[in-house]
């Protein structure tokens, strides 16, 4: 799978080559081009996955992981060229699907599972800690152990010897029968009831409308598999392959720990002394020949510079001489008068604007924006081909670990800690060397580091300010995480994984697309966003910090969509912690603008230094609300509103934090303020009839159900038109309680009970359908797609 996955990526990138070479003005043909390319590379994606997660070598998986990371970014960068060119985040590609032969299914985001393999031990370690806060502070009740409480044991002691008299009288009449029966030998059994005739009769009626019963099932069964209705027994039923599939897939146990340290550790002892032996003869070699050109022995680089690594750099004494001539004319620049400078600067931008003309104002055609991954790609193909492509594994059974692999890469950071003793031996050759031969003492080495220190200290006095920043410098971060756990801003993430959000792919988005009527996004689709903006980002430091940066996300919809499952989705996924700032839950607590600012510092500290975390607002509309209900005044939800820009500023790329909104009255809420700070918008609608009917039978299933064919489940999808997945959730919760589970033996389930739970619940009504559309052409991207068609631009047909 990884050959595989390293040729189609070749294939892939030559492709990139002559794509990026040609502007392209069918806007068409653009599109149908990046469709292709993300579905390729969410191909490549899966094989990748796949293969990482099954291969135990080690250095394997790290040569994986690093190809990985660059396939999910480029797949990012190749989502955000598409949102842009349709001015829409749901796309609809089907009828390439259709042409590549492939399922939806293909195009599923997979979700590494390195996210959470690799920091294992971390997230169970902080898992116990917050239990044990919640359990100290008594926001969680402890689950009882196996002890029961004097009401159970009484109970089962009841049971008990109920059980054992009722086994005790059983034995009892069990001998007084026989006996029983010995002395009354003379009575006359007096015959009642039909006669054999009759009752062989009767039972001859039943047993033959028994069987013809079978006969007409399975005639209807046979009928059903004829007209393609249901499948064939041997593909419903799951074979021993399939089982033993199932046990590959499994952990495969833990690896053994490579132990790194052990080989540098020899490496020093064995290689020490000939790597310092063959620097410090570079080094002087070096010098001398800088000597016989200049005439005189060059200045010793700085650690800043890079110490001998800048001497030693492959390059000739006269690029190092001229390299030193160049940084002495930019030392006299700076201390030159500002006002030069910036004339000169001017007159070379004058020089330069005349040569502008009106051709390069002509419609060029849509280019490929570069990319920050095609070059990890190469790199991982290149070591690929180097490393282990050609490589003979016969012997290696174990799969264990490379030694000469690991001694190549541990031989850099040995050469790395030499070097540094090797420059400090060398600076004093060089003070003694210009001493012996030009009988001259070097004062420059220490006037420059009265400079570095000079210049350290201006660096030191300008960060004064934003260490100022920090309102807590002497707590530690376990202080503080503690701390908004008992104030309840930390909570514990319900286990919820992203495939547990049911729904069918749209197999009709692009038809519907081509008659210029807007699909419905299915539940398929907010899965792709969810895993594309949120969970990849989050789980990948490289990702997170090369992709487009994505620090805002806001879940719009009705009520009982699954808003709130798919942010814990997010954390299980990723082992990210869950701040809650809703503005229920930080009502009252850290009063006043200083609280406020203090609250927001320790939230921000807290989750950059414990990362990945995820920053909830629940009801997030309240704290951009046009006017606050008087019953809500207390609760003072607008706290937030002018701090939250100062805080997604804050946050950086290398900062793996997603601040995640949840509304179901996004139009409540002032919309400039509301769009400026989430950058990405995703409108969730109510399921459609595809993703319902799969849906019943999860959650049927999911609750101890039972289904069989007096369950009209195409019926209940058809029915339940309008209603969002909560609220069948809560129908088939109220119809399987325990009495009701107990008798599905003898009562199977039948359509009409859940349609009178359904009928109890409120639907999705048009009106505001319409009213979350409306809101939703008011956002950046929805104008954007408004001004595009009222611009009679192209319709993608997608």
């Amino acid at each position: 799978m990884w050959a595989d996955a390293q040729k189609d990526i070749d294939i892939q990138l030559q492709k990139e080559r002559e794509e990026s070479s040609r502007p392209e003005i069918d806007l068409v043909k653009v599109f149908n081009m990046l469709a292709t390319f993300y579905i390729k590379y969410m191909q490549i994606f899966r094989n990748l996955e796949m293969a990482h997660d099954q291969l135990i070598h080690r250095q394997k998986r790290a040569a994986i992981q690093q190809v990985l990371d660059g396939v999910i970014g480029r797949i990012l960068e190749i989502k955000k060229e598409m949102v842009q060119l349709e001015n829409s985040e749901f796309h609809y590609i089907d009828n390439i699907l259709e042409d590549l032969k492939l399922l939806p299914e293909d195009i599923e985001v997979p979700i590494p599972r390195y996210f959470v393999k690799e920091n294992l031990e971390v997230l169970q370690e902080r898992e116990k800690l917050l239990d044990q806060i919640l359990l100290d502070t008594g926001l969680q009740v402890q689950k009882p152990d196996k002890a029961m409480t004097i009401e159970e044991a009484v109970k089962v002691i009841q049971v008990s010897e109920r059980a054992r008299q009722g086994r005790c009288r059983a034995a009892f009449m069990k001998k007084i029968y026989p006996q029983d029966k010995r002395e009354r030998p003379s009575k006359l059994q007096v015959q009642t009831g039909p006669s054999p005739d009759e009752a062989a009769t009767c039972i001859q009626k039943v047993w033959r409308g028994y069987i013809q019963r079978k006969k007409t099932e399975k005639m209807r069964e046979e009928e059903m598999i004829f007209l393609g209705m249901t499948l064939p027994p041997h593909l419903m039923a799951t074979s021993i392959s399939q089982l033993h599939a199932g046990q590959g897939n499994a952990p495969r146990g833990e690896v053994q720990e490579i132990h790194e340290e052990v080989f540098k550790v020899k490496l020093k002892e064995v290689e020490g002394l000939d790597i310092m032996k063959t620097l410090q003869d570079q080094i002087g070699q070096c010098l001398i020949e800088c000597r016989h050109i200049i005439g005189r022995f060059p200045d010793y680089p700085t650690e800043e510079a890079g110490g001998s690594m800048a001497m030693l750099s492959e390059r000739t004494p006269e690029e190092v001489a001229a390299e030193l001539a160049a940084k002495r004319e930019m030392a006299l620049l700076k201390k030159a008068p500002k006002g030069k400078i910036e004339k000169e600067g001017k007159e070379k931008t004058k020089a330069k604007t005349p040569q502008k003309s009106g051709d390069n104002k002509e419609k060029e055609g849509w280019k490929m924006a570069p990319s920050n991954f095609l070059s990890i790609l190469e790199e991982g193909s290149s070591q690929y081909k180097a490393v282990w492509q050609n490589r003979d594994e016969e012997g290696d059974f174990l799969q264990d670990h490379d030694p000469e692999l690991i001694k190549e890469k541990k031989r850099e950071e040995v050469e790395e800690e030499i070097r540094v003793q090797v420059d400090k031996v060398m600076q004093q050759k060089l003070e003694e060397l210009r001493l012996a031969v030009d009988g001259e003492k070097t004062n420059k080495q220490k006037k420059g580091r009265k400079r570095d220190m000079g210049s350290k200290k201006a660096t030191t006095r300008k960060r004064i300010p934003e260490m100022e920043q920090d309102l807590t410098p002497d707590r530690t971060i376990d202080s503080l995480y503690r701390e908004l756990v008992e104030e309840g801003l930390i909570i514990k993430a319900k286990t919820v994984n992203l495939s547990d959000y049911v729904g069918e792919y749209n197999y009709l988005g692009s038809l519907l697309h081509q008659a210029d009527r807007e699909p419905v996004p299915s539940p398929a689709h907010v899965r792709q966003l969810i895993a594309l903006y949120g969970i990849l980002p989050l789980g990948s430091q490289t990702v997170h910090e090369k992709a487009p940066l994505v620090k805002s996300l806001l879940l719009a919809g009705p009520a009982g969509v699954g808003k709130k499952m798919l942010v814990h989705a997010i954390c299980t996924e990723t082992g990210a912690n869950l701040f809650d700032l809703s503005p229920s839950n930080i009502a009252g607590k850290y009063p006043g603008k200083n609280g406020l600012q203090m609250m927001l510092h320790m939230v921000l500290k807290v989750a950059k230094q414990l990362q990945p975390s995820v920053v909830w607002i629940g009801d997030t509309e309240k704290v951009f609300s046009k006017a606050v209900v008087k019953v809500e005044e207390e609760m003072n939800p607008k706290r937030l509103e002018k701090v939250l820009p100062k805080f997604l500023h804050a946050l950086k790329a290398p900062d793996r934090v997603l601040l995640v909104g949840t509304t179901n009255r996004p139009f409540d809420a002032n919309p400039k303020a509301f769009c400026k700070v989430y950058q990405k918008i995703i409108l969730i609608p109510r399921p459609d009839y595809t993703s319902r009917f799969v849906l019943w039978k999860h959650i049927i299933l999911q609750n101890g159900g039972i289904i069989t064919n007096l369950l009209d489940i195409s019926c209940l999808a058809k029915l339940s038109d309008g209603f969002t997945q909560g609220c069948m959730i809560q129908a088939v919760q109220d119809v399987l309680s325990e009495l009701r589970l107990l008798q599905m033996t003898k009562k199977p389930l039948r359509t009409e009970e859940f349609i009178t739970f359904l009928a109890r619940q409120d639907p999705v009504y048009q009106e505001e359908e319409k009213t979350f559309k409306a809101w939703y052409n008011k956002t950046p991207l929805g104008k954007a797609k408004n001004r595009a068609l009222a611009g009679s631009t192209i319709v993608l047909p997608a």
